[in-house]
């Protein structure tokens, strides 16, 4: 049994999803079925959930090594073995056992517009019924509260978004060469070159995959008496029966949802608050211009549109079809 060859450590809301289909269809790559185990997110087992929704997410968690290494056990010989959990960079303590484990293991960032991923990850949660608060900035204002009450890292929506500081960190314990940097709108727009850079990184054959699915896509639901009403019932049913109540509600909340709308330029501003400072410090620690999400998005929103008729929110941390 081996640990991954490479992972996918970020970040949450760009791509990582869609990613990992796309890669585990190469035929020199093993993704394992299980995306996002969080192994390297603890030292054993995960804490106890406290926001809505974190005691099923943390149930899903692959803490013990010898449950974790079997999730690799189908690769073919040959095959580089990876996994997806886009929480690693966001955590440090989890970079620091990734270095310490697995000191080689390449790693693999896609990073967005950290307004635009939080907006999305609010999106997610709300179209859920989890987060119980209707606006965005809002949400974000009482994030601090919430970390200090123990609420799961999906639920820290500007905390996530601090690249700069995760990055910094990061060199410290990996060389440059081991990570590979690149944007979500090219995961959006150019799937093909941006699949042909990772595999190059990885050193395996190029042009073989060429498309990346729309996996994962976020419906926004709006905000009426209706949505509030099934969205307690979620989050008192989550308590008490977990996905056996929440998993046939989250389909009724998020049925005829549209595409996430886009934020004004008022709202992005007040958003832009909480990053402002460390777009400058992450243009510093990768010598890249990021200056472009300190202006107006000309694209904003749902980029990949409504959600594929039949599609619902992925549910990570369990084994995907088609996936090993």
């Amino acid at each position: 049994m081996a640990l991954p060859d490479f992972l996918v450590i970020g970040v949450p809301k760009a791509g990582t999803t869609a990613l990992h289909t796309a890669l585990a269809r190469h035929p020199g790559l093993f993704m394992s079925a299980v995306k996002e185990p969080k192994f390297f997110l603890t030292d054993g087992p995960p804490p106890p959930g406290v926001g809505p929704g974190d005691a099923e997410t943390y149930r899903e968690h692959v803490w013990r090594r010898a449950d974790y290494e079997a999730l690799f056990d189908g690769a073919p010989p040959g095959a580089l073995r990876g996994e997806a959990t886009p929480f690693y960079l966001y955590d440090l303590a989890a970079q620091r056992r990734i270095r310490d484990a697995a000191p080689g293991t390449k790693l693999i960032v896609s990073l967005r517009d950290p307004v635009e991923r939080a907006h999305s990850n609010w999106t997610h949660l709300w179209s859920a019924g989890l987060e119980p608060i209707g606006d965005v900035i809002d949400a974000c204002a009482r994030e601090r509260g919430r970390i200090e009450a123990g609420w799961a890292p999906f639920w820290h929506y500007v905390a996530i978004g601090r690249y700069g500081e995760q990055l910094r960190h990061l060199f410290t314990l990996f060389p440059r060469e081991q990570v590979l940097l690149f944007r979500y709108r090219d995961v959006v727009d150019r799937p093909a070159d941006t699949l042909d850079r990772i595999c190059a990184f990885l050193g395996v054959e190029q042009g073989l995959i060429t498309e990346i699915p729309r996996e994962n896509v976020t419906a926004h639901p709006p905000e009426t008496r209706r949505h509030e009403m099934l969205s307690q019932l979620v989050r008192l049913g989550d308590r008490y029966l977990g996905q056996r109540l929440t998993a046939p509600m989250e389909r009724v909340l998020q049925r005829g949802g549209r595409a996430r709308r886009p934020l004004t330029w008022a709202q992005r501003q007040e958003l832009l608050s909480y990053f402002a400072a460390d777009i400058a410090l992450l243009q510093e620690v990768t010598e890249e211009d990021y200056s472009d999400w300190l202006r107006p998005r000309e694209r904003s929103g749902g980029l990949v549109g409504t959600r594929p008729s039949g599609q619902r929110q992925a549910r990570n941390g369990r084994p995907r079809r088609g996936t090993a």
